[in-house]
C-alpha cells in the first residue's frame, strides 16, 4: 500500500513487520520508561487540556435546561406529554438564577453558534501551528474560550444577539484545540506508542464531558446557573498557567527531557522525515485512505455532537428526569466511553507490539466496532419508546463502544501522512475537522428542536436554503 503522497511508502504489514507505520525497513529505537517521562507528562497535561476544552463546550447543555423557562419549552413540545413523570418530586434548593423565555427555536440557536465558530479556525489552525507552535496555539485557544466563557452570564442578560457571539467566540478558540495537539504529537510520539498517548490525550474530552454534565447539574439545583460558567472558566485559566509553564513544542527544547528518552523519541521519528516540504494537493484529494479516514469523522461525530449539545434538553423534555438526574444520566455514557477509550488505546498498541498485527489491521477492526457497535444500539434506542432505563443503557452502550475510534480512524491520518504534513498539521485541519462540520453550513438549521418519542432521538428541523417548508 503507498502513501497518499508520492514516494513514501505505508507499512500496512503485509511483510509482517511493523516497526513504523510510514516506512518500511526502520529499525526500532530501544524504548525509554514511561513512568514519569516527558512525552507521558504532554499526554497528561493533554489530557486535563481536553478536559477543560470539553468541559468548557458541554457546560451550556446543562445549564440552558436551568436558564429556560420550561414552560415556553412545554408549550411548544407537543410530544413530551408522551412519557409520563416518573422522578420524585424535589424540593428546589436554588430559584434565583434569572429565567429567560427563549423558545426551542433560540435554543437551537443557542446550541449550534459555537460550531460556526468552531469550523471557521480548523484550517488556519494547521497552519498558524506551523508558525507560532503548537503549545502556543493550544495554550491561547483554551484560554480564550475560558475568559468568553466568564462573560457569559452577562452576555445572556444583555441579550440572545451577545449569547450567540460569545458562544460563537468561544468555538474560534476551540477551533485550533485538535490541529495545534496533532501538530505537537508529530514531534513527541514514537510510532508505536501513538495509540497510548493520543488516547490517553484525547480521554480527557470524554472525562471532561462525565464531571461538568453532572457537576453543572448539581450547581445549578444548589447555587447559581450563572456559577457553572464562573467555575469552569477559572480552571481554564488555571490550566493555561500550568500549561505555558510545563510544555515544549518539541523534545529538543525541554528542560527537563533524559538524554535518553530524548534520543529514544528523535531516533523513532527520524526515518519518518519527509524531504518534500510542499502541500501535495493533488495526491491528498486522489488518496482514498484519506477520504475514508473523512467519511468515518464526519459519520461519527454527526452523532456524538448530536448528543453531546441536546442530550441534557432530550433527558429533561423526554424521559423528564429532574436536573439533578439529568446531569448525571447524561454523563454516564462518556463515562463509558472515557474508559473504552483508555482502555482501547492500550490494548492496540500491545496488539501492534507485542502481538505483531499490522498497524493497518489494527485500524480497521477498532474503526468498524467503534462505528458498527454505536450505530446498532442508537437504532435500537428507537424503538423502546419511553422505557427510561433501556434508553440510558442503549445511549451509554452506543457511546461506549464509540471509543473504539479513537484507535482507529481518529489517529489514522498519523499513519498515512509524511511529517511534512504531520510536523504543522495541515493534513488533519484540511480536510478531516472541515468535512467532518461542513454540513453545518451546506444546509440552513431552521433550529428548532422537535422530540419524537416514538423512537429516542433528537433531530434537527432542516431546510436547504432557499427552500420553503
Amino acid at each position: 500500500m503507498r502513501s497518499p503522497v508520492s514516494g513514501l511508502a505505508l507499512n500496512d504489514g503485509d511483510e509482517g513487520t511493523d516497526s513504523t507505520p510510514l516506512l518500511q525497513g526502520s529499525p526500532r529505537a530501544e524504548a525509554a520508561v514511561m513512568c514519569c517521562s516527558a512525552r507521558y507528562n504532554l499526554a497528561l497535561l493533554a489530557f486535563f487540556g481536553f478536559f477543560v476544552v470539553y468541559a468548557l463546550r458541554v457546560n451550556l447543555s446543562v445549564a440552558l435546561v436551568d436558564m429556560v423557562n420550561s414552560s415556553t419549552t412545554l408549550a411548544e413540545n407537543s410530544t413530551s406529554s408522551e412519557c409520563p413523570e416518573h422522578s420524585v418530586p424535589i424540593k428546589v434548593h436554588n430559584q434565583t438564577g434569572k429565567r429567560y423565555q427563549w423558545d426551542a427555536e433560540t435554543q437551537g440557536w443557542i446550541l449550534g453558534s459555537f460550531f460556526y465558530g468552531y469550523i471557521i479556525t480548523q484550517i488556519p489552525g494547521g497552519y498558524i501551528a506551523s508558525k507560532v507552535g503548537g503549545k502556543l496555539l493550544l495554550g491561547f485557544g483554551i484560554l480564550g474560550t475560558a475568559v468568553f466563557t466568564l462573560f457569559t452570564p452577562l452576555a445572556a442578560d444583555l441579550g440572545v444577539g451577545f449569547l450567540i457571539a460569545v458562544r460563537t467566540l468561544e468555538g474560534l478558540g476551540e477551533g485550533v484545540t485538535f490541529p495545534a495537539m496533532h501538530a505537537m504529537w508529530s514531534s513527541w510520539a514514537p510510532p508505536l506508542e501513538r495509540s497510548k498517548l493520543l488516547s490517553i490525550s484525547y480521554a480527557g474530552a470524554q472525562l471532561g464531558t462525565v464531571i461538568s454534565l453532572p457537576l453543572s447539574g448539581i450547581i445549578c439545583f444548589y447555587m447559581d446557573w450563572v456559577y457553572v460558567f464562573y467555575l469552569f472558566g477559572i480552571v481554564g485559566i488555571f490550566w493555561f498557567i500550568l500549561w505555558i509553564w510545563l510544555v515544549s513544542n518539541t523534545p529538543e527544547t525541554h528542560r527537563a527531557i533524559s538524554p535518553a528518552e530524548k534520543e529514544y523519541i528523535l531516533s523513532s521519528l527520524r526515518n519518518q522525515l519527509s524531504l518534500q516540504k510542499s502541500v501535495p494537493w493533488i495526491p491528498m484529494l486522489k488518496s482514498l485512505p484519506l477520504w475514508a479516514i473523512v467519511v468515518a469523522h464526519f459519520s461519527y461525530n454527526w452523532t456524538f455532537y448530536t448528543l453531546l449539545t441536546l442530550l441534557p434538553t432530550y433527558m429533561k423534555e423526554i424521559l423528564r428526569f429532574n436536573v439533578q438526574e439529568n446531569g448525571f444520566l447524561s454523563a454516564l455514557p462518556y463515562f463509558g466511553s472515557w474508559l473504552c477509550m483508555i482502555l482501547s488505546g492500550q490494548a492496540a498498541d500491545n496488539l501492534r507490539a507485542k502481538w505483531n498485527f499490522s498497524t493497518i489491521c489494527v485500524r480497521r477492526v477498532f474503526s468498524l466496532v467503534g462505528m458498527i457497535g454505536p450505530a446498532v444500539f442508537l437504532v435500537a434506542a428507537g424503538y423502546i419508546g419511553c422505557d427510561y432505563s433501556l434508553a440510558v443503557v442503549f445511549l451509554t452502550i452506543s457511546t461506549t463502544l464509540g471509543g473504539f475510534g479513537s484507535s482507529g480512524f481518529s489517529i489514522n491520518h498519523l499513519d498515512i501522512a509524511p511529517s511534512t504534513l504531520l510536523e504543522n498539521g495541515k493534513l488533519f485541519s484540511i480536510l478531516l475537522l472541515l468535512l467532518m462540520y461542513l454540513v453545518q453550513f451546506s444546509s440552513h438549521y431552521s433550529a428548532k428542536v422537535k422530540y419524537k418519542t416514538g423512537l429516542s432521538v433528537i433531530t434537527m428541523d432542516t431546510e436547504t436554503e432557499g427552500t420553503n417548508k
